[in-house]
């Protein structure tokens, strides 16, 4: 384990050294345990008609072996410094090659080898071309979905675009670290060692692992290895063999002539200064140029509350996005706005900082309690608590009232453009991150992925609240939180509230997280019902965040410091649903490109099932019949990530032809824009777009 954890991260200088003394002392034990060994069978093959040539060095291969034998055992000599030197030389020289070869298949056959891939490496990359599943620990079997695979037989035809994906990934951040991007290209044949190998290869690649390969471009050349090795390949217990024919093209999901689904660019974090002006006008109109060119249908852009209405109450500055509207109206793109509540800056993707207004701030330092609170007392400042949503601390109005009038001037301001539709949906702010959810794994607070988060309930309102409740129900001593629930990185069999048939299915635990995930619907319904009066007319949305891990526990522990009240017993998600249909908004969820390959590789542990958490959210958006938009969580420009997305946006055969209302992508920036991967997200659109 310690040696794959190695590979994963990269060693240094002195420990290759040290790796290549192993070598060195292991290749000294294979070169005289396979010296004795061809020489038994030469010996035994000959029986007795060998040659004395033969004899001798049977015998000199025995007498060297006593010698070298250690009472223990083991097989070792001692050899002189400089032959130990050499063979070192010899290593590097070794592993140069190897890192050539490797290199190459990257860069022109298109594979995502690992930064100390070897030869188990290629064939796995080799056996998922061919469609068999390859788990981490070597085990090799056809493909479920595909039945049985005769030996030799040719790859069965695919009905989803992407569920041929099984490759190992090394560990990312929240994954932490954003992927980079891969380019298909035609599908070409190269040979290597008798192996038809389909060129790019869009199947066997992950979200997470594209940040270690590099470009591809579509006119890269063809490597073919002048070796041809009959198509075969015998198995070290000399009893497999499998046989490896040509591989025809994969086909992928055709979706010409499906459903017409607009495509969405978010543009960056700091496309709009401190000062409410445009950063950088000229570079941002040839960006939009070019997307106007691949058929984009619009833009998304926070609005920031931050920035707008920064210095005094009631005070608000749209200067730079009146010009940045004039300049999307002019490319006759559409606009998607976010009304931003929340502070940016200290979350996973966030490359800026914009915080709440100065004077909320203000109000902070004297009243601390605005913010959310764990049960240590730390506060979060990255947006208010919904505990003040009806308390008149905010220099005499409400957080809802403040939301209301920062919304009734937005729309005062840019009434033109929703009247001429080119404002085609508002996608409300309602918590950290924009999402309807607690703030339970604050970055900032130390969490890291996957622990189950804390709850933040611990203010003076929120507490005010609970208490009330408890009081209601007759059991005043309930007004609390629990307290052996874990901390931000604990992980549910930890805790006596969130382990197999822990307090949060008893008494107390039920009351406790009905009362939580009450204060978020609640929450969500006051301030879409005057979004709705704000904005009328114009499609209003939330944004709902996809806690996948832990979601194979009983507990689903992640999900409820949320405010998610989804064990495995109960649907936590139909209220939301039923409450952003009472005000007719659509549920944007940012989940749909994550798929359970990449969570079982990087935390096995974390029981993470973000395809089973996809498909409980749209089922219980759709059985509601409201609509459906969703973006990518993390970043994504790869032909596999973008057919996952797909078919999460059109499912296939469904019998009432479903699909999303909206995509977008997260986000603009100068990958997006190089030629290669740029030229994949064009043909994403075109395949969103039914043509």
């Amino acid at each position: 384990m310690a040696t794959d954890i190695q590979k994963l991260i990269g060693t240094s200088e002195e420990d290759d050294d040290e790796e290549m003394d192993m070598d060195v002392k292991e290749e000294d034990n294979e070169e005289n345990g396979g010296k004795n060994t061809v020489a038994q069978i030469m010996a035994g093959v000959s029986g007795g008609t060998t040659s004395n040539s033969s004899d001798n060095q049977f015998q000199h291969q025995q007498q060297f072996q006593e010698q070298v034998t250690t009472p223990s055992g083991g097989a070792r000599r001692s050899r002189p410094l400089e032959e130990k030197e050499r063979t070192k030389l010899r290593e590097r020289h070794r592993r140069a090659i190897t890192a050539r070869i490797l290199a190459g298949l990257r860069r022109h056959g298109n594979y995502n080898l690992r930064v100390r891939a070897d030869i188990n490496d290629v064939i796995a990359a080799l056996a998922r071309e061919a469609g068999w599943d390859v788990l981490p620990d070597g085990t090799t079997f056809p493909s479920r979905s595909q039945g049985s695979r005769p030996v030799g037989g040719t790859s069965a035809a695919v009905t989803s675009s992407s569920y041929l994906v099984s490759q190992q990934t090394p560990p990312a951040s929240l994954r932490g670290v954003s992927p980079g991007y891969q380019t298909s290209v035609e599908y070409n044949t190269c040979r290597m060692r008798g192996v038809f190998m389909p060129n790019p290869s869009p199947y066997n690649l992950s979200a997470n692992t594209q940040s270690q390969i590099p470009a591809v471009g579509e006119g890269g050349e063809q490597t073919e290895s002048d070796l041809h090795i009959g198509g075969s390949m015998d198995t070290i217990n000399d009893k497999q063999i499998a046989e490896i024919t040509p591989i025809p093209k994969l086909p992928e999901r055709d979706f010409a002539a499906t459903p017409f689904i607009p495509v969405y660019v978010m543009l960056p974090l700091g496309v709009i200064n401190m000062k409410c002006e445009l950063g950088d006008p000229d570079g941002l109109l040839k960006q939009l140029k070019v997307l106007k060119s691949a058929n984009v249908d619009g833009i998304m852009v926070d609005c920031w509350w931050g920035i707008v209405e920064a210095h005094t109450p009631q005070e608000y500055n749209w200067n730079g996005y009146s010009r940045l509207f004039q300049m999307v109206r002019e490319l006759k793109l559409k606009l998607q706005v976010v009304m931003s509540f929340h502070e940016c800056g200290g979350n996973v993707g966030d490359d800026v900082c914009i915080p709440l207004p100065h004077w909320v701030a203000e109000i902070g330092r004297s009243n601390p309690d605005i913010f959310f609170t764990d049960r240590e007392g730390r506060r979060n400042s990255e947006c208010l608590s919904w505990g003040i949503d009806k308390e008149r601390v905010l220099r005499g109005r409400t957080a809802v009232e403040v939301y209301f009038d920062y919304m009734r001037s937005f729309r005062a301001e840019f009434d033109e453009f929703f009247a001429d539709g080119i404002i085609s949906m508002v996608e409300v702010g309602l918590g950290p991150c924009g999402e309807l959810r607690y703030p339970s794994f604050p970055v900032k607070h130390g969490w890291r992925y996957p622990g189950i988060g804390e709850f933040q309930c611990y203010d003076q309102y929120l507490l005010k609240s609970l208490k009330k409740t408890a009081e209601a129900r007759g059991h005043p001593f309930w007004a609390r939180g629990p307290d052996n629930a874990g901390f931000y990185n604990s992980q549910p069999p930890e805790t006596g509230f969130f382990c197999e048939g822990g307090d949060y299915d008893g008494y107390y635990g039920r009351f406790f997280l009905n009362w939580y995930t009450r204060i978020l619907v609640d929450h969500g319904d006051r301030v879409l019902s005057l979004a709705k009066l704000a904005f009328e007319g114009t499609q209003i949305a939330v944004k709902l965040s996809g806690i996948h891990w832990w979601y194979k526990t009983a507990s689903h522990a992640a999900e409820l410091t949320a405010g998610f009240y989804n064990p495995c017993n109960r649907d936590g998600y139909a209220a939301i649903a039923a409450m952003l249909k009472r005000h007719k908004a659509a549920l944007n969820f940012s989940c749909s490109e994550l798929w359970m390959v990449d969570q079982q590789v990087d935390f096995a542990e974390a029981l993470a099932d973000p395809e089973g958490l996809v498909w409980q959210v749209l089922n219980a958006a759709w059985e509601v019949g409201i609509p459906i938009a969703s973006e990518n969580a993390l970043p994504c420009y790869d032909r596999v990530t973008y057919n996952k997305i797909l078919d999460n946006a059109k499912p296939l055969n469904d019998p009432d032809g479903r699909h999303f209302l909206s995509f977008t992508h997260h986000r603009l920036s100068p990958l997006l824009m190089d030629r290669q991967t740029f030229m994949e997200f064009e043909r994403f659109v075109k395949r969103m777009h039914g043509s």
